[in-house]
Formats: structure tokens, C-alpha cells, sequence
């Protein structure tokens, strides 16, 4: 049976494998398309080695969430967004999810040891083996944090069809509607403004003592500035550092949504505690952000078509 385009288009559409991968495995197997993708699974292990090489920055953080009560957030790498707009991946990250949310591990490590929740007679580990025979890139689950509360609440908020994805959990004796929705609002501003800190107490002195060396060689090389008196430069240098660790701590940051443009996070946090009639504290918060930290292999997509079409 002839190799036909659509041939090649529709294994791609159902396999998330590489164009000239797809048209090897139905040349392979006489355009027959079941087998095509059967091809593809048993050629996996070799192909995830040496894959294994490869920078994968791309991919999805998806969560998966028990009520209000528990939630995880993964994240799990691909080398190319076509990859992670692809439905097989897309519940591949979703499945991954789920079973972070069930896992007793505290580390990736032992969360790749587990035996996977789709097939128990394989580990994560080796699921993941086979995800990458079927999609054809290199893959990684990076990182995944479970969040459990007993008095309160936890929400969750995914960004961009999984770009970015935010747990915040809460302590709170009665967890309404209004409260929830203010929750989500706060994981949105979370996941827009990047705090480093829930509060101003989770500080640690080496960032404020690194802040302030930066501050005071910005003021040092600036001719105007570094003529001031040292007390002039004592006051400029604690009112830029306070200005600073206001945007880097969430509960001192300007709400996203303030009416008056200058409410902070802890404001909106008691009035609406207030308006509901209960207690309400944020307690933690968690953001992931695909490919955050990882150095991206810069790629000539033009050439790369144009290097597969005269293979």
C-alpha cells in the first residue's frame, strides 16, 4: 500500500510522532495504521536513549484535584510546542497529574519509581519510556508538588492551556462561594505577577542583603545620586528596598484587581473574610511555569523542514 500524505498526516495527528518517524513506521508496515503505531511503541526504548540528550523546555504544568481539600501540579517537558499541543500528550500530562495526586513520594525520584497508575505492571519511569516511542520527542517529568489542607481550601488556577499553573492553599473555618472566587482571583495574580514570598517573614537576609548591594551600586553610578550625603543615600537605599520586596511578596503586592488601584493582597484577603464572616489565611502557594530555568535550544525551524522533506 502506497504511502499517501494524509497517510502520513493522520498517524502524526494520532501519535504525536515526527513527520519522517510516521512515514518510516507506515513504510515499515505496508501503510497499515494500527501496525504503524505498534511499530513505533516497540522502537521506543532506543529512540528514548537517544533522545536522552536532548534540551526539553517545552511541554505542559497541568493539576489534577481532590474537592477543595487536595491538589498536585506537574510539570512535564517536551522539546517542541507542536508536541504539547497534541491531545496525546495532553492526557499523557493529565494522567501524569493524576497520579501525582495520589503519590506518597516526596521527591521526583521516588515518584518515578512508583509503579504507574495506567498499567501497575510498569513504573513511571518506564510509562514514560513509552509515551516517548509514541510522541517521538524527548520527554521529562520535571517536577510535581502535592498540596493537602484539613481546615480551609485549596484552588487551583492553569494559565494558557498549561503554560503556567498555581496551587494556593488557605486556612479558613467556612469556605464559601465568595471565598473561593477570591482565591481564584488571588492564584490569577499569582501566576501574572511571579511573587518570590507569601510575606515579608519568609524573606531570607541573603536576598535582602543582595538587593541592597544592587541598590547601592546603582546609586554609586549615577554622578547625581552618589554626591548625596550618606544619610540622603541611607534613606534612598531603604525606600527603594522596601519598594522592591512589596512586588516580590505576594500578600504586600497591589491587588491585580483593586477598585482603587492601591489595595494590597492582605487588604482584599480581610475584606472579604470580613464580608463572608470568617477567618481566612493564606498559607502557602505554589507556580510552576513550563520550561522555567531551562536553557532553549535555539533552532532553525525552516531548515529542519526543509533538511525533512529531502530525506
Amino acid at each position: 500500500m502506497a504511502v499517501t500524505a494524509s497517510l502520513v498526516k493522520e498517524l502524526r495527528e494520532k501519535s504525536g510522532a515526527g513527520m519522517m518517524e510516521c512515514k518510516k513506521a507506515l513504510s515499515e508496515t505496508d501503510g497499515n495504521l494500527e501496525e504503524a503505531m505498534e511499530y513505533l511503541r516497540k522502537n521506543g526504548q532506543a529512540k528514548a536513549e537517544k533522545k536522552a540528550s536532548r534540551i526539553a523546555a517545552e511541554g505542559l504544568c497541568y493539576v489534577a484535584s481532590n474537592g477543595d481539600k487536595e491538589a498536585a501540579v506537574v510539570e512535564v517537558n517536551s522539546e517542541t510546542d507542536f508536541v504539547a499541543n497534541n491531545e496525546t500528550f495532553q492526557t499523557y500530562v493529565q494522567d501524569v497529574a493524576d497520579q501525582a495526586l495520589a503519590s506518597t513520594s516526596t521527591d521526583i525520584d521516588g515518584f518515578m519509581n512508583e509503579n504507574w497508575s495506567k498499567d501497575a505492571s510498569k513504573t513511571v519511569a518506564e510509562a514514560l519510556v513509552d509515551e516517548i516511542a509514541i510522541i517521538g520527542e524527548k520527554l521529562s517529568i520535571r517536577r510535581f508538588k502535592k498540596t493537602a489542607v484539613d481546615n480551609g481550601a485549596v484552588v487551583s488556577y492553569v494559565h494558557g492551556g498549561g503554560r503556567i499553573a498555581v496551587l494556593l492553599a488557605c486556612e479558613c473555618s467556612n469556605v464559601t462561594e465568595d471565598v473561593k472566587e477570591a482565591l481564584k482571583n488571588i492564584a490569577m495574580q499569582i501566576a501574572a505577577m511571579n511573587p518570590k514570598y507569601l510575606c515579608d517573614a519568609e524573606i531570607d537576609q541573603e536576598f535582602i542583603a543582595h538587593e541592597t548591594e544592587i541598590i547601592k551600586a546603582q546609586i554609586e553610578n549615577d554622578p547625581k545620586e552618589a554626591s548625596k550625603p550618606e544619610n540622603v543615600k541611607a534613606g534612598m537605599i531603604k525606600g527603594r528596598l522596601n519598594k522592591e520586596l512589596k512586588e516580590v511578596c505576594l500578600l504586600d503586592q497591589v491587588y491585580v484587581k483593586a477598585a482603587d488601584g492601591k489595595q494590597s493582597v492582605a487588604k482584599y484577603v480581610e475584606e472579604v473574610a470580613k464580608a463572608a464572616g470568617t477567618d481566612l489565611k493564606l498559607t502557602s502557594y505554589t507556580r510552576f511555569e513550563t520550561g522555567e530555568g531551562i536553557e532553549k535550544k535555539q533552532e532553525d525551524f525552516a531548515a529542519e523542514v526543509a533538511k525533512q522533506m529531502n530525506a
